[in-house]
């Protein structure tokens, strides 16, 4: 990475603007003058670095767009953008690959900033079992594989419920990281079928944001899950920064008898 695509001035009048945020509620957030960072919007006025990460830390800039920011501002990046598989990352992924077994007998999987599968323990991957073999292909995007006609979509129970969730999930995310990739799986995702029950109303939406069970048909009969998500909230390091940890928890008693019987057969 060594140019911005747009001037200084352009990038942090459009973070601002998708925070909602007016130049007078971004200064004050900032503890700068409202004249001062017009003129740094209108590029009259060249940004410190120090100016640059504090504007950037107000306005939860993802850590792959403050070093963007820093670049078209004339300064180096701050964050480092190496490969998951980089031997800097290996005390952080055997961190994640030891959550993921030590998460069993219950469902874990791993997931970078475009949903796309970087790793899971037993319990998940015999989840996945039976869908098409072309959505297992690497890189393996878990929301198309969990929504695909020939995916999961026909065991999941619930699936109108479950995909308005994942989809207010996507779009939230995308709205904040300002990602085009996003987005056009966003519309992907939506123009998939979703049938059985029917569309959830206000209120049940609004739940569902917090715990929306995962309904899904077994060999042994319907699991029930509810999902949590775990981040690295420290990281420095870009891809670091964007993996999440997805784990799934049974909801019933059933569901734990089911996942303990499927983790000893394992």
């Amino acid at each position: 990475m060594t140019n911005a695509p747009h001037p200084f001035g352009t990038l942090l009048r459009q973070w601002r603007q998708r925070r909602r945020l007016s130049q007078l509620d971004l200064a004050l957030e900032a503890e700068v003058s409202q004249r001062h960072l017009s003129f740094v919007e209108s590029g009259r006025a060249r940004p410190s670095r120090e100016m640059v990460l504090r504007l950037a830390e107000r306005l939860s800039v993802p850590l792959r767009d403050r070093n963007l920011l820093l670049l078209a501002a004339g300064h180096a990046p701050a964050y480092g953008e190496r490969a998951l598989d980089d031997a800097a990352l290996g005390p952080a992924m055997e961190a994640v690959r030891l959550i993921l077994a030590s998460h069993e007998p219950w469902p874990a999987l791993a997931v970078d900033r475009h949903w796309r599968l970087i790793a899971a323990n037993r319990l998940a991957t015999r989840m996945m079992e039976g869908v098409a073999p072309a959505l297992l292909a690497p890189p393996v995007n878990v929301l198309r594989l969990s929504l695909h006609p020939e995916g999961l979509a026909p065991r999941i129970v619930n699936l109108r419920a479950w995909k308005t969730h994942l989809l207010d999930r996507l779009r939230h995310d995308a709205e904040i990281s300002a990602d085009p990739a996003l987005l056009a799986l966003a519309e992907e995702l939506a123009g998939y079928p979703a049938g059985g029950d029917p569309p959830p109303g206000r209120a049940e939406r609004e739940r569902g944001m917090i715990a929306t069970p995962l309904r899904l048909r077994g060999p042994g009969g319907e699991l029930s899950l509810l999902s949590a998500t775990t981040v690295f909230g420290t990281a420095t390091e870009v891809a670091l920064a964007e993996l999440t940890l997805e784990t799934f928890f049974p909801a019933d008693g059933e569901t734990a008898a089911a996942l303990r019987a499927m983790a000893a057969s394992a």
